[in-house]
């Protein structure tokens, strides 16, 4: 369980590290520093002019094909999971990383050796709270072609599960989980990357792996090999390679039985940095990558969006004095009883409109739509919102009795809650852009109380009526 009140942390003093990138083979130094409350985690590349800031954010992911590359301000850094998930499983929430080339050194593979770094220099409470993200409902990721699946669901903590199944006789299918994040530094950290003998040899010739030196991941061999193979491989990495009796070569000894579900489950963590804040959930995955991985984070990051939105959305008294009631409304508005589905406007202006729709078990619906468990219809709730929008667009044309309003549109309606007998709803309307020709375009969002109960965007005409 997370404790909320937790504060934010960097580190004491600033790390220096330097090795080896394992696809560009460039040595590289980087110094991680201590950065104030709210920074998240940035790079900077000090070796290019203006050491342009490169933060670690899913909108910045530019490749993911062998490992994650985020780009911004002209500069890129290449495989940056395994810091990031060092960073993560230590719960550090703020450091600016200086770095002088395109890629994080590779190490032995895993984050164990960032993990010591960060614990030998020490971290340091913040002054802030730390900034969770709290899972609030399911959000689901799924790539049907290659059986990817990710899922993340409330949970006060931060627990995370994977499997992997690469349809191969050696591999099989493989588990790896931690019921909270504190588990990561003895449990996963050093974890190390791995690939299948048939890929090393295609980045082997596709001069790939400038930094690999066998010392670095686990080689799956899930082919038969010949000696011939072996000895090049052999006089490639400058050390005698053969297959061991576990379906590997011979280059490093498993730290776990199921080292590679660890591992991805690593790039997980460090992977779901890309969301920019600290998370409280369950995540689950099935066969999880880099691709899917940042793809998840942006998905999750486009629901913190949608749920700051949502804050920022105006809880009104149905108690207010209206703008219009029931008998100002009507004569705007064609509609009459039982389609009339506003009872009052509370606010008015050129762009936007806030209606109120009480129900009431008295409602005519109520005698065939689920009598037994009476629920407002969706449809109804479009119908109340577009019908407020009515007022805003009517109320842009003189003698608007003359007019109607004919909506042409609907699109991404969502329904989030229940909307039963006893409810208020109230109803905002807002122009996306101004009124040309007639036509009018609105988001609609429908709350009772402080939750959203449905959304939607509206597309109007106005039409004036034949005969006036």
């Amino acid at each position: 369980m997370l404790d909320m009140n937790v504060k934010q942390r960097t580190i004491q003093s600033e790390i220096s590290i330097s090795g080896i990138g394992l696809h560009t083979g460039k040595a590289v130094n980087m110094t991680i520093k201590p950065a104030p409350e709210f920074h998240w985690y940035k790079f900077k590349r000090i070796d290019l002019d203006g050491e342009p800031i490169v933060a670690v954010d899913a909108d910045n992911v530019s490749d993911t094909s062998r490992g994650t590359t985020i780009s911004q301000n002209g500069a890129s850094i290449s495989t940056i999971e395994h810091l990031m998930a060092a960073l993560v499983g230590l719960q550090v929430d703020n450091v600016l990383i200086e770095i002088d080339g395109p890629e994080v050194p590779i190490l032995d593979g895993s984050s164990r050796i960032f993990v010591e770094k960060l614990v030998e220099t020490g971290l340091v409470d913040q002054e802030a709270d730390r900034d969770y993200y709290e899972i609030q409902d399911n959000i689901v990721y799924v790539e049907k072609d290659r059986k990817v699946e990710i899922i993340a669901m409330p949970l006060d903590g931060y627990r995370l599960t994977c499997m992997i199944d690469f349809n191969s006789p050696v591999l099989g299918s493989q588990h790896a989980s931690i019921s909270n994040i504190t588990e990561f530094k003895n449990e996963i950290s050093g974890s190390r990357t791995f690939c299948f003998l048939h890929e090393l040899e295609s980045l082997v010739n596709h001069n790939l792996i400038k930094g690999g030196d066998l010392s670095n991941a686990i080689v799956i061999v899930d082919k038969e090999v010949s000696r011939e193979e072996l000895d090049k491989l052999s006089g490639l990495f400058n050390k005698t390679v053969e297959v061991a009796n576990e379906g590997i070569l011979n280059n490093i000894q498993l730290r776990y039985q199921n080292e590679p579900a660890r591992h991805k489950l690593l790039d997980m963590i460090g992977d779901l940095a890309l969301v920019g804040r600290p998370l409280k959930g369950h995540i689950m995955a099935a066969r999880p990558g880099h691709t899917a991985n940042a793809a998840f984070a942006k998905k999750i990051k486009a629901e913190i969006k949608k749920d700051k939105n949502r804050k920022n959305l105006k809880v009104y008294d149905p108690n207010m004095a209206p703008v219009y009631d029931t008998v100002q409304i009507m004569k705007i508005l064609p509609h009459r009883q039982p389609m009339l589905m506003v009872d009052k406007i509370l606010e008015l202006s050129e762009t936007h409109v806030v209606g109120l729709k009480n129900v009431t078990m008295n409602e005519d619906i109520f005698m065939g739509h689920f009598p037994e468990a009476p629920v407002f219809p969706g449809v109804l709730q479009i119908e109340a919102m577009a019908q407020t929008g009515g007022i805003l667009v009517l109320n842009t044309v003189p003698d608007p009795e003359n007019w109607l309003t004919l909506f042409l549109k609907i699109e991404n309606a969502r329904f989030k809650n229940q909307v039963t007998p006893g409810d208020t709803i109230i109803f905002s309307c807002e122009l996306l852009e101004p009124i040309r020709r007639g036509i009018a375009r609105m988001k609609g969002v429908g709350m009772v109380g402080d939750k959203v109960v449905s959304e939607a965007e509206l597309m109007a005409q106005i039409v004036k009526v034949k005969g006036n």
